[in-house]
């Protein structure tokens, strides 16, 4: 594990966090529901962020694991690093901000978290961490813009956010006042097919996940592989 294990994982506050994430997520956002920040030190600098919260829509995702009241579960939201940290860096750290979670909120019984297959990848680090596999399903959730940015819908449906406005200006759109994802779509943006693989993490072992768990190998089945933005299969990972 190497110089992973010097890292220091400690609570840090939300404006230090959202700002780190901003810079390093592939996304450029973060999440307005993140209400724990965990910090990655090494070399007593900030070189990555862990956001935790609750889900968009909690009342979906609450069934997927029984019993669990409200207040009972976690999502990964934001998870972003910087190129400095060594290997292994991302699965010590959940590791760490885990063992942390079950000492200073032991109510929490468990964690979603998903990885998105058409920017980022398809969940190495979760599989590396104990996560299991209870989901993939194919996104729309990407577009690309005439010159190969890409963004979410939410990004672009969302009047008054500074990135829309930017791509608008860039894209010749003149602001309406609409939120309709065609303002874009007929200015050259296109949608990007891919997935998304939905993970848990069971804390409380005495709860039970209430979904099929899937074999690791159906990513490579529904051709959802991806590592660093590009296609590729797990197989194929291994060769390498």
């Amino acid at each position: 594990m190497g110089r992973a294990k010097e890292i220091i994982v400690k609570v840090i506050p939300a404006n230090i966090a959202n700002e780190f994430v901003k810079k390093h997520h592939y996304s450029g956002t973060v999440s307005n529901t993140s209400t724990l920040h965990f910090g990655c030190f090494l070399d007593e600098k900030l070189h990555g962020v862990m956001s935790f919260g609750s889900p968009m829509d909690k009342s979906k995702v609450l069934p997927l694991v029984q019993p669990c009241l409200w207040n009972e579960m976690l999502e990964l939201n934001r998870m972003a690093f910087d190129d400095y940290l060594p290997k292994y860096s991302e699965s010590r750290c959940i590791a760490i901000a885990v063992k942390l979670i079950k000492k200073n909120a032991p109510h929490i019984k468990w964690i979603l978290s998903f990885s998105d297959a058409v920017q980022c990848g398809d969940g190495t680090i979760y599989r590396a961490s104990g996560f299991v596999l209870t989901g993939i399903k194919k996104s729309t959730q990407i577009i690309e813009t005439p010159k190969g940015e890409r963004v979410t819908r939410m990004t672009l449906t969302q009047v008054g956010n500074k990135k829309r406005e930017r791509i608008m200006r860039e894209l010749g759109i003149k602001e309406t006042g609409s939120s309709s994802i065609n303002l874009f779509l007929n200015a050259g943006c296109k949608n990007i097919v891919g997935f998304q693989n939905r993970y848990i993490l069971l804390i409380d072992k005495s709860c039970k996940i209430t979904v099929p768990i899937l074999p690791f190998s159906k990513i490579d089945e529904m051709g959802a592989g991806m590592y660093k933005g590009k296609k590729i299969t797990q197989e194929e990972r291994k060769g390498k």
